[in-house]
């Protein structure tokens, strides 16, 4: 019997290693341990080519890969964002510009109140009285600025 340590290091071993690493990308998405599992995925496919590869060498190769995948794709990902099919997602107040709302307090001084749906916003924008109806023109955090309709 042989040194596990020479033994462990195979094709399989780093093929299961690098979707291992995927699979985790997935269940704790953090755009880390996917570049880790490609190259692993990567060292495996040279394994299967060069059999013969001693460990430290496999090992070395996935420790340069990694490094090298991991700032490749920060550096691929910083000029190419992902974009979310909700562009407004954790900016929500930015999903009510150009709506309209009737006012259920009247605004003084410029500013006021403004409920929608469950949430009181914040408002800015002319004195209006009760019931006036208001057009939401800008959103700036949680301040939502309006205008007479």
């Amino acid at each position: 019997m042989g040194d596990l340590t020479f033994e462990f290091w195979t094709v399989w071993s780093w093929l299961i290693i690098g979707l291992v690493l995927v699979v985790i990308e997935m269940l704790a998405p953090s755009l880390v341990f996917v570049w880790f599992g490609v190259a692993a995925i990567v060292v495996g496919l040279v394994v299967a080519l060069m059999p013969d590869m001693a460990w430290q060498g496999q090992l070395l190769m996935f420790a340069v890969l990694a490094v090298m995948s991991l700032v490749g794709g920060r550096l691929w990902l910083k000029e190419n964002p992902l974009q979310s099919e909700d562009n407004g997602l954790n900016r929500r107040a930015e999903q009510y510009v150009g709506r309209s709302f009737t006012l259920e307090e009247a605004m003084s001084d410029g500013e006021g109140k403004l409920k929608v749906d469950d949430t009181i916003w914040k408002i800015q924008g002319p004195v209006l009285p009760v019931g006036s109806r208001v057009k939401v023109t800008d959103a700036d955090g949680t301040i939502l600025t309006v205008e007479a309709e």
